[in-house]
């Protein structure tokens, strides 16, 4: 298993930060920060890591917002490395203390997240904002759009997604997002891909909350639309097509019934143990006269821990066979524990999608560990 990503924002980090902050404000309480910021520090979780050493900062710091926020600032180093990986996570506990302060202090706050968010992203420190200054804080994100560093646009994207992971949702954009959409059509033809996922997937946000209006912007953008563009169209639109949306399929030209024939489909292993992993091969053969072309996906059906089942749609390929033609597609499923699943032994169906139709193809049994042990041991002992 994956080391968590708390354990690379461990105690080495504290010390950094306190040697930082003293150079930059030498009243700064080097020792005493350490020790309390450290003090129960191994039982959090990352981001409540970051929210904690806010705390303490806002505790060690000046009490004025604007000078604690100069002192954070006084950190940065002169040109930041590109933000992004678990390096940029440095950076979090300065983004949380303006979450976390910054609300009452608006100028200051946002002057801060735009120099901040080049090093780390604003994402979760900007939602606040949103909720108690709306209409402010939509206008600075109008001005931020055509600004010239890719990480400040996409603080735009970024930080209006409704349903962005590890933050609360924004509510009243999940209700009407209006706002959003307005801001994402400004960046829609953004030169930075960067910038274009996140416009992406926060249309994919949207789209959960309403998929008819996701669906009418995605024919909208695809107006004339550039490579790119169309990109972020389909990259917006893959929770819908794994659903199976017959409106989202047709927005990628794939609305129509596909005639491609299962030719045949292997699961190895058939009784995978707990961890292992399945790997599903199949042979899609155009017996017709005409193309045949098709976005396929694999769903397989996990068992809950009540015996119940629920699909997961993975991706598998977008294919375009002339008649005659036969394409092999593959497909490695981890049945690895993770934190958004959990595994449980039983019987798991497997099936295709294709442009939205669903076509069984067979299914695996995933076998405790200590069935998979006894059975060895009976075998050695034969």
């Amino acid at each position: 298993m994956a080391e968590p990503l708390k354990v690379q924002f461990g105690p080495d980090v504290v010390r950094r930060l306190a040697v930082e902050i003293s150079t930059a404000y030498p009243a700064f309480r080097t020792r005493d920060f350490v020790r309390n910021a450290l003090t129960g520090y191994d039982a959090l979780e990352l981001m409540d890591r970051g929210r904690h050493l806010a705390q303490m900062l806002h505790r060690y710091l000046p009490d004025d917002f604007g000078a604690a926020v100069d002192v954070l600032l006084a950190t940065l180093p002169p040109r930041p490395a590109p933000a992004g990986g678990m390096a940029s996570f440095y950076y979090l506990p300065h983004t949380e203390f303006i979450r976390a302060f910054g609300v009452p202090h608006f100028a200051h706050a946002m002057q801060a997240l735009h120099v901040l968010t080049r090093c780390f992203t604003g994402e979760w420190a900007l939602r606040p904002f949103l909720e108690h200054h709306r209409d402010a804080t939509l206008a600075q994100l109008d001005a931020w759009v055509g600004d010239e560093n890719e990480h400040v646009r996409r603080l735009v994207s970024e930080g209006t997604r409704p349903r962005l992971p590890w933050a609360p949702r924004l509510r009243e954009f999940q209700r009407d997002p209006a706002p959003v959409i307005r801001l994402l059509t400004q960046l829609r033809d953004d030169p930075s891909l960067y910038v274009r996922r996140s416009v992406a997937n926060n249309l994919n946000d949207i789209g959960k909350d309403h998929p008819a209006l996701l669906v009418q912007v995605a024919r909208d953008w695809m107006i004339d639309a550039s490579a790119e563009r169309r990109w972020i169209v389909s990259h917006a639109l893959r929770s819908a097509i794994k659903a199976g949306d017959a409106d989202a399929l047709a927005v990628l030209g794939h609305g129509a019934a596909v005639h491609l024939t299962v030719e045949s489909t292997t699961i190895t292993p058939r009784r995978p143990p707990m961890g292992a992993k399945v790997v599903v091969q199949c042979t899609l053969h155009n017996a017709t006269r005409r193309r045949q072309a098709a976005i396929v996906d694999l769903r397989v059906h996990f068992v809950k821990a009540n015996g119940s089942t629920a699909g997961k749609v993975f991706k598998l390929s977008t294919v375009a066979l002339g008649p005659g033609e036969r394409v092999t597609l593959r497909k490695t499923v981890s049945l690895a524990d993770l934190s958004t699943r959990t595994h449980y032994p039983g019987k798991h169906a497997v099936e295709l999608q294709m442009n939205g139709a669903v076509t069984p193809i067979g299914a695996f049994t995933l076998v405790a560990a200590s069935s998979v042990r006894s059975r060895s041991v009976r075998s050695r002992r034969r």
